[in-house]
């Protein structure tokens, strides 16, 4: 691609400084290896870049079974080109494609074992006008025009990621540092749309997960190369189902009548927010209502009728909702309030609510924590600069938070990042791209040669 820097001016340029004499002296800090290994990243920018564009132009929307299939083969020709055994896990028992797993075991003993996590599907699907990836724009800099930005389906949610991911080990593969590493990457094929029951759509994963020492999410967090996530929010459901005693519409509040189902449930609702909407990060969001005297919701497609009169006391009311929580231990307090609040109950109505799991929390630990260490370490290493947690409340869940608990030390937002996701705006800093993957090869370099 004509556009881009040459990659031997590129590569000099990252490992002279990145043209500051900040960066410079930041570089000094590398060794002749992890030189090497940014240079390799600069050097495969316009391959990488293709391999993009590739991935993105597949429709793989989640529900599109052939398509993220098609994506799946893709990325296993990369994989089986760095060595890997790969596999097709299919998933049709849960109405969903697959996944692809691959693995290459060290030649070292006792080597770290790293479990890298990606996903294939994107919430685009064939009857989505947002179907190829293009270029948006040019932007001036010492190196002359070129082309920054692109735009795509799935772009940084999250083919970006998974070309970040190759791009890591074949820079590793290159200094022999791969040979010292257990790696194992998972890419789902149904992250944005899981298959149901999640205990098989998550299967694989989490039996990857076991003996890893590291576990390595490569989304786009909150979108911004200064931040990566040391946790993340859980999302589950729940449903509340209200009944009253039908009457005239007259008879309402006195004592043999009552309030009703509708005023019921606007009760729970305002006790839910008077008592728990000030406690840090737990979030409760009622998205769909419908009360009357007759009411129906379709859970498939989260919709619902209902029908009454103003002159009838409603006879029944449903709400359905998530609920968020940054720990398991937040989740089951926050239940046990809700289900407090549920059973006061005014005059002759009754309620009830269930709770659905979902994904669960990846709760902050001393061990994700020290692994962001090292990782900002190497960022500064590099002259990238700093990075910081990601506030749980910008960024949502995630596939890592199924092995959170398995492993020591997880990171996740590691990823190609930009704006726009889940929109036909989504856009892809093209930067990113070399930046996040040399922050990652150094990382997982130093984590081989540790003690």
């Amino acid at each position: 691609m004509a556009w881009l820097p040459t990659s031997a001016v590129f590569a000099t340029i990252l490992v002279a400084g990145l043209g500051t004499a900040a960066a410079a002296t930041a570089q000094a800090n590398l060794s002749k290896v992890e030189q090497r290994l940014a240079a390799t990243i600069g050097e495969r920018q316009d391959a990488a870049i293709e391999l993009l564009f590739r991935a993105v132009d597949i429709n793989s929307g989640s529900l599109n079974l052939d398509g993220v299939a098609a994506t799946g083969k893709l990325f296993r020709s990369e994989f089986e080109s760095l060595g890997f055994t790969v596999r097709w896990s299919d998933m049709s028992e849960v109405e969903r494609a697959g996944h692809l797993i691959a693995e290459r075991k060290a030649s070292t003993a006792d080597p770290v074992k790293v479990l890298l996590i990606g996903h294939l599907d994107t919430v685009f699907e064939p009857s989505s006008p947002f179907q190829k990836a293009e270029f948006t724009g040019t932007e001036r800099s010492n190196l002359g025009s070129r082309q920054r930005y692109a735009k795509g389906p799935g772009i940084t949610d999250m083919k970006g990621g998974n070309v970040i991911m190759l791009e890591v080990l074949r820079a590793l593969e290159t200094v022999d540092a791969l040979d010292k590493l257990h790696v194992i990457a998972v890419l789902i094929g149904d992250e944005e749309r899981s298959g149901k029951p999640l205990s098989i759509a998550r299967r694989d994963l989490r039996q990857a997960a076991q003996g890893a020492h590291f576990a390595l999410g490569f989304e786009d967090g909150d979108g911004n190369p200064a931040t990566a996530v040391v946790s993340r929010r859980g999302a589950s459901g729940w449903s509340l189902e209200v009944t009253g005693r039908p009457a005239h519409s007259s008879q309402i509040f006195k004592p043999e009548y009552g309030a009703g189902a509708i005023y019921e449930a606007s009760r729970i609702l305002h006790d839910f927010y008077r008592e728990l909407s000030t406690i840090e990060n737990l979030t409760f969001n009622p998205g769909t209502i419908v009360g009357g005297t007759d009411v129906d919701y379709d859970s498939a497609t989260a919709s619902g009728t209902a029908f009454g009169k103003s002159n009838v006391i409603a006879e029944r009311a449903l709400v359905q909702g998530d609920l968020r929580a940054l720990s398991p231990e937040q989740y089951e307090d926050a239940k046990k309030r809700m289900r407090a609040i549920v059973e006061r109950g005014l005059p002759q109505t009754e309620a009830t609510i269930r709770f659905t799991d979902g994904y669960p929390p990846m709760a902050p630990t001393d061990g994700n924590r020290e692994l962001l260490s090292m990782l900002d370490r190497a960022s500064r290493d590099l002259g990238l600069g700093a990075i910081e947690a990601v506030n749980p409340r910008n960024a949502g869940a995630a596939d890592i938070s199924f092995v959170a608990t398995l492993v020591p030390s997880a990171l996740d937002g590691l990823g190609l990042m930009g704006t726009g996701g889940h929109t036909v705006n989504e856009v892809a800093d093209l930067d990113t791209l070399v930046t996040q993957a040399q922050r990652i090869a150094v990382l997982l370099h130093r984590i081989t040669e540790r003690d």
